[in-house]
């Protein structure tokens, strides 16, 4: 499985690279290519080292403004013109996406996503890794927007919210698994 990970290119604390670290290497053990945003850079380094470590194929897809901070160790590197383009390619090669913590570019590349599949115009995979709760805002202002009639489908089907890397990883591999066998069968496909 192709597997886009969207995270901070900043360097953190050990409470946010721990779980990271650790999904990473659950991915890389299951023989996953990790596909993420091509950077050295803080977690996203740290990710892309773990994942390789432990036998992930990586496929990098950086922009022109940052091909100074590319990954040198990547078995695939492409550079896109912008960040448009790239997120467009970080989704388009994913089987699944998870969303570790992250600033600003990482919010903007979940919530592009979550329109996206709001819209209907993809149905992979979204899981946010919820490491110390960082996500617990987010997952306030989704519920209240369920709620309240903002989504045009039910919140359980465009994301879930796992408590650590290992759950997280499972959560994207049920559903990318549920939704090709839907696939095969010429039902529709399955939901997060």
């Amino acid at each position: 499985m192709n597997i886009t990970v969207f995270c901070s290119a900043n360097a953190l604390e050990e409470r946010y690279t721990a779980p990271a670290r650790a999904f990473a290497r659950a991915l890389g053990e299951r023989g996953h290519t990790l596909v993420w945003g091509g950077s050295f850079a803080g977690l996203m380094g740290i990710v892309a080292d773990e994942a390789k470590d432990a036998g992930a194929k990586l496929v990098g897809i950086s922009v022109e403004m940052l091909a100074h901070k590319a990954y040198s160790g990547a078995d695939e590197l492409v550079t896109t013109a912008n960040l448009a383009e790239r997120k467009a390619q970080l989704l388009q090669r994913a089987d699944a996406l998870v969303v570790l913590v992250g600033g600003l570019g990482t919010l903007d590349e979940v919530t592009e996503v979550l329109e996206l599949k709001k819209h209907g115009l993809h149905d992979k995979p979204v899981v946010l890794l919820d490491t110390e709760g960082f996500y617990d805002g987010m997952r306030t202002q989704l519920r209240r927007m369920d709620q309240e009639g903002f989504l045009p489908r039910p919140l359980d089907e465009l994301v879930r919210f796992a408590p650590d890397g290992e759950t997280a990883l499972r959560y994207a591999e049920e559903a990318a698994e549920g939704a090709a066998d839907d696939a095969c069968d010429g039902s529709p496909v399955a939901s997060v």
